[in-house]
């Protein structure tokens, strides 16, 4: 019988085993471990690499649900290429992300990080901790997807302003700016951009040299990998930057961030932004739904998880 193979913390496992009594519901902690040849859907998490490698020691895989938004890390063209559907759910998380982003600003522009790695260090920095309204500053969103829009949601009652960076796929009615607009006039930069080889290491050298008049905080909601991140550092460590926050932190990216002695208006965590428990639970029911449509009957889902 096909089986569904469920990455850990990717969806409940005990939940989907009630919801599916009938079919083999196998959990793994990655894709590292012998995979059962039978899956024919596999349930993944961020941070998970599904190429062709993957693919081959899954001949039997027909479905990969995505219970998030992401899904750079997804051969999706090989998965195109095997006949096999790509579901996920990119909304359900976005708010929480949202609500991280506006934590991040007020803890930013209150340099209260900096107070914390200063005490951590042994150091006492209260005058180093002088902090801005949030009031006063103006944000810009890179990105105009699920996680910029909510991004702008949160930020909107408490900044000054916000605006998009203007492209013509951001949905009508938005107030846009042009980059070169955003880059002279906004103190927050909130980056919720996809990764594709176009926005890789986007926010680098040029980007930090054309924000720095402006010395303004960056606020990472997106792919870490927009970011050249060793530059970033540098130019919060001389100053360019005010302050730098980064949420989609992966175990691969621990060394970018470590050995600092020097106290920083940092703030990175390790990809919590959807880490919400409300927003767990909508992802749980909906992959029990999904899953239970697709082991009903196989019919073949639009990507998103609706018809």
């Amino acid at each position: 019988m096909s089986a569904v193979l469920v990455l850990r913390g990717a969806a409940d496992a005990s939940a989907l085993r009630r919801a599916l009594p009938d079919v083999p519901v196998n959990e793994l902690p990655n894709l590292d471990s012998p995979l059962p040849a039978d899956t024919a859907v596999l349930v993944l998490r961020s941070g998970v690499r599904v190429g062709e490698r993957e693919l081959d020691a899954l001949p039997h895989l027909r479905h990969v649900v995505r219970a998030g938004s992401g899904i750079d890390h997804i051969d999706v063209s090989a998965l195109r290429h095997r006949g096999i559907t790509l579901h996920r759910n990119a909304e359900a998380g976005a708010g929480a992300v949202g609500e991280w982003v506006l934590a991040a600003a007020l803890a930013l522009a209150r340099r209260i990080p900096l107070g914390h790695h200063a005490l951590l260090l042994g150091q006492h920095e209260k005058q180093a901790c002088m902090g801005a309204s949030l009031g006063t500053l103006a944000a810009a969103i890179w990105g105009a997807g699920p996680v910029g829009l909510a991004a702008d949601w949160a930020l909107a009652p408490y900044v000054g302003r916000t605006a998009f960076a203007a492209w013509p796929s951001n949905p009508p009615g938005l107030r846009e700016l042009s980059p070169t607009a955003l880059v002279e006039q906004s103190q927050v930069h909130v980056i919720a951009l996809p990764l594709r080889p176009t926005t890789e290491q986007l926010i680098g050298e040029d980007f930090l040299a054309r924000v720095a008049p402006q010395r303004p905080l960056l606020i990472c909601a997106g792919r870490l990998e927009t970011l050249d991140v060793a530059a970033c550092l540098r130019a919060l460590a001389d100053g360019r930057l005010s302050g730098l926050a980064l949420d989609p932190v992966e175990r691969e990216h621990l060394p970018l961030l470590t050995g600092s002695t020097t106290p920083l208006n940092l703030l990175a965590s390790p990809h919590i932004g959807a880490q919400r428990s409300d927003v767990r639970s909508v992802l749980d029911r909906w992959a029990v739904d999904l899953l239970k449509e697709i082991t009903a009957d196989n019919r073949v889902l639009i990507e998103g998880g609706h018809r």
